[in-house]
């Protein structure tokens, strides 16, 4: 796999949460979340810099403890790629650079999936990236586990929550989205000018407003798992991959 220069990871961490208030400062093994999920992607070999991007000044003071680097961003993006780029603008991050937006919940992620999500940037043209990973037909049928549909060249067709492929027989694979994405910058900066596209308020996938303004999306099969905190009933299983893994 070939190495990609120029990438700047950047982990939203947003302090209100309808589901997990303070999330990012839930506690893993003597450490707030948020910095499990830098410490893992700073070992991703293709980072240039991690950083954290919040609107809390309590996790700003927490993330400066434990040296973390943040930066502030404001209150009232309404999703966390607008907050990915605006913390990109102010590390005034060149057009070409590769900006990974890593999910602030997920405290086992594995850096190879960073290096596979950022891989397809080796070749021209490639603006955008995720990941997808097998899953069963039973699995599917959730609304909460959105799917993703491939051109034979590794793009993505279409993104739902509903099981696409649809099968007559009932059967076979489907392939999960994992919400990993790397960007170009000028890619990123394009994204957030864009308005919300009807697909994707339809669906409630942002990505799907890449795909109905024309930019790929180019996805990687990885054969890794996440293991994202939603809930606090959540940790129990992030500790115990951790304690495993000893961290």
């Amino acid at each position: 796999m070939s190495i990609v220069y120029g990438c700047y990871g950047i982990i939203p961490a947003r302090y209100d949460s309808s589901r997990f208030p303070g999330k990012p400062l839930a506690d893993i093994c003597g450490k707030p979340m948020f910095w499990h999920v830098w410490n893992r992607a700073s070992k991703c070999p293709e980072m240039d810099k991690v950083v954290l991007a919040t609107d809390s000044e309590i996790i700003m003071e927490a993330a400066e403890k434990v040296g973390v680097p943040a930066v502030m961003t404001r209150s009232d993006h309404t999703s966390g790629t607008d907050r990915v780029l605006e913390a990109a603008r102010k590390l005034d991050l060149p057009a070409d650079s590769v900006v990974v937006n890593i999910q602030g919940d997920e405290p086992c992620l594995e850096p190879a999936m960073i290096s596979e999500l950022v891989s397809p940037f080796a070749k021209d043209g490639v603006r955008v990236t995720t990941l997808a990973s097998p899953i069963g037909a039973e699995e599917a049928q959730s609304p909460d586990r959105v799917k993703v549909a491939l051109a034979k060249d590794g793009r993505a067709l279409y993104f739902s929550r509903s099981p696409i492929p649809f099968s007559h027989q009932g059967d076979g694979d489907y392939l999960l989205h994992i919400g990993l994405y790397g960007f170009r910058m000028e890619a990123l900066e394009t994204f957030a000018g864009t308005d919300v596209s009807p697909l994707e308020k339809r669906e409630r996938l942002e990505q799907l407003r890449l795909l109905e303004n024309g930019i790929p999306i180019h996805v990687t099969i990885t054969e890794h798992s996440c293991h994202g905190v939603d809930r606090p009933e959540d940790l129990d299983t992030a500790i115990k991959i951790l304690e495993r893994e000893k961290i």
